[in-house]
């Protein structure tokens, strides 16, 4: 890549063309004569090719892996201006020093791990990274109970459109003559969020849940200083709020002020109205989660809109758990303004392991001209309050949700919402007798997930909620959220997407962990030496000629028949998490090694 941005620097030189910058790797920017930019850009566009475009008039390009001679020879074609100036791009390849030479240059070496040197042929590195992905329990071997952000139906037909080049190939800054395609996916899309959610604007640019919260606290802090009420800074946030909801306000210039929640799990409406009426005249927003973060519906929920609405404050609906509504409800017919979806959650995408995420809002009509816009794409007079630097984020993982909202038609999501809300409560039920439900709604019944309370079997069996996580791992189920929203517990969301057979069977393994707590209740084996707190038990353990635990090894890794079948071998024991978290190791470089 280096030394065609070089070849292609020096042939600019010949031709007469300034460098601004003498240091490079693989962009360039260039100074171009009013004259000659209209040529060239026509140049350009007659033979499909995209250079950045600069206010001072100079010009950008930045080379990459895709690029090769002929579009090196190509360019400095276009910018000779002339046929008769061609330059042999073989030529100043010869007389180039081979790879970069300037001031930046590495001199400490690199790639030295094993890893790097060890396979020499195709065959070793397939076995190598095989060999790898058999250490990661994925969806491909049991349900993951951290909900939506792993497990809705992520349809291989929904995922083959992202690699077809017509969407995968278009850059980020395309000009709009060259997107038609996608603009009509993104119209179709905001129209069937807009249509989902009850509200009459949308925007798709937010990358994220955090940054469509921010995105929507923005519009309405502008909202206000649109009315000259620009002292309204004070945002009202449950307790039971996620944990970005507090950051994304203070990021949007508000001051928080913490909402009680009731032993339920509901927000405290007494306490909700006492602070609203205390910050009457300061009050901007609240954020709400529907239903809670507890795992109930806020019963509530339109009174609790109400009382914002005359205190004139507006009210964000975090659309986290957004997937327990579509088809049942609408948040802005529940009384929201401002709503943001994660589209990695409630819509498709893949966001286990780190994946993109998105999180579009959707507002009523007060907020709609304080959506995020981009000074690049519409007039200097439009509010300039963008969040990412591209106009409608990651957009080509837009095309995941397209599919899937075009594929399952209302009367599909609709069913989706349906069985999200009866597997988890159906998990409550076959669990409650083992474990006490924290929190419950009306008819005791629970939204799309429900917290199990392990806390009292520290002191009956010195077993932490951490020990049944590590134990599951035996069962070969991955861990649901720990500690989260209330420590000492574990929350678990089923989603749709499996079958009953599977949630039985990771309902039977709880169960049986529930049993071998109440052994050590009965004094079977030690609080300090059992099975739980020994988990995870790998294959070196199992197999090893040294056995002193006080329990058979067939109990420590095949807990369940199931397990006789499909054993998942965790390739870890148990990790010191505590010392790990009080003893970090910076692996970054001191500051002095980048002057």
């Amino acid at each position: 890549i280096h030394n065609l941005t070089k070849v292609f620097a020096s042939g600019l030189k010949q031709h007469g063309f300034k460098i601004l910058h003498e240091d490079y790797f693989d962009t360039l920017r260039i100074v171009v004569e009013k004259n000659a930019r209209t040529k060239i850009l026509s140049l350009l566009r007659e033979n499909e090719i995209n250079l950045r475009q600069f206010d001072d008039g100079s010009l950008g390009i930045s080379f990459d892996e895709t690029c090769d001679e002929n579009i090196v020879n190509t360019l400095l074609n276009i910018f000779s201006l002339s046929p008769s100036s061609k330059i042999s791009t073989e030529e100043i390849a010869k007389k180039e020093t081979n790879g970069y030479q300037g001031k930046m240059k590495r001199t400490s070496r690199y790639l030295t791990h094993i890893v790097f040197n060890k396979f020499h042929s195709e065959t070793e590195m397939l076995r190598y990274i095989r060999s790898l992905e058999e250490k990661d329990l994925s969806l491909v071997h049991s349900m993951i109970s951290l909900g939506s952000c792993t497990m809705k139906l992520n349809a291989t037909s929904e995922m083959i459109p992202v690699t077809w080049k017509e969407f995968g190939k278009m850059h980020p800054f395309a000009p709009l003559e060259q997107t038609q395609g996608y603009q009509e996916l993104f119209l179709q899309l905001e129209i069937m969020l807009k249509e989902i959610t009850g509200f009459s604007a949308c925007s798709l640019q937010p990358n994220s849940g955090a940054q469509g919260e921010y995105a929507g606290l923005l519009a309405i802090r502008l909202y206000h200083e649109s009315k000259n009420e620009q002292h309204r800074n004070v945002c009202l946030i449950p307790s039971s709020a996620h944990g970005t909801n507090p950051a994304s306000a203070v990021m949007a210039g508000m001051n928080v002020v913490v909402v009680r929640a009731n032993a339920d799990g509901t927000i405290d409406v007494n306490d909700l109205e006492t602070k609203a009426t205390e910050h009457s005249n300061e009050l901007a927003a609240l954020m709400v989660t529907y239903p809670s973060t507890h795992g109930v519906f806020e019963e509530s929920i339109k009174d609790i809109c109400d009382v914002i609405h005359q205190h004139g404050g507006l009210v964000y609906m975090d659309g986290a758990n957004l997937n327990a509504q579509v088809g049942l409800c609408r948040p802005a017919e529940l009384g929201a303004d401002v709503c943001h979806i994660n589209l990695h959650k409630t819509f498709c995408i893949p966001h286990g392991g780190g994946g993109p995420g998105m999180g579009p809002i959707c507002v009523n009509e007060k907020l709609a001209e304080f959506l995020p816009s981009n000074v690049n794409l519409f007039s200097e007079d439009s509010n300039c309050n963008a969040v990412s630097s591209a106009m409608w984020g990651s957009a080509s993982i837009l095309v995941i949700s397209w599919a899937y909202v075009r594929m399952m038609g209302g009367d599909g999501l609709t069913h989706a919402t349906q069985f999200a809300i009866l597997n988890a409560n159906y998990m409550a039920k076959r669990l409650e007798k083992f474990y006490p439900i924290l929190y419950k709604g009306i008819n005791a019944r629970n939204a799309h997930e429900f917290i199990l309370d392990c806390r009292e079997f520290k002191t009956s069996a010195g077993i932490e909620v951490e020990d049944i996580a590590k134990r599951l791992m035996d069962y070969g189920f991955h861990a649901p959220t720990v500690s989260f929203p209330v420590v000492g517990t574990l929350m678990i969301e089923p989603t749709e997407s499996e079958p009953k057979d599977e949630l039985d069977r990771f309902c039977d393994a709880l169960i049986s962990i529930r049993k071998e707590i109440e052994e050590i209740e009965n004094g079977m084996y030690p609080k300090e030496n059992n099975v739980l707190k020994n988990a995870p038990h790998t294959a070196d353990v199992v197999t090893s000629d040294n056995w002193n635990f006080p329990y058979t090894r067939e109990k420590a890794a095949y807990p369940t028949p199931h397990n006789r079948v499909r054993k998942f071998w965790p390739s870890v024991g148990r990790v010191n998490s505590a010392h790990g978290d009080r003893n970090l190791v910076c692996s970054c470089v001191p500051m002095e090694d980048y002057v």
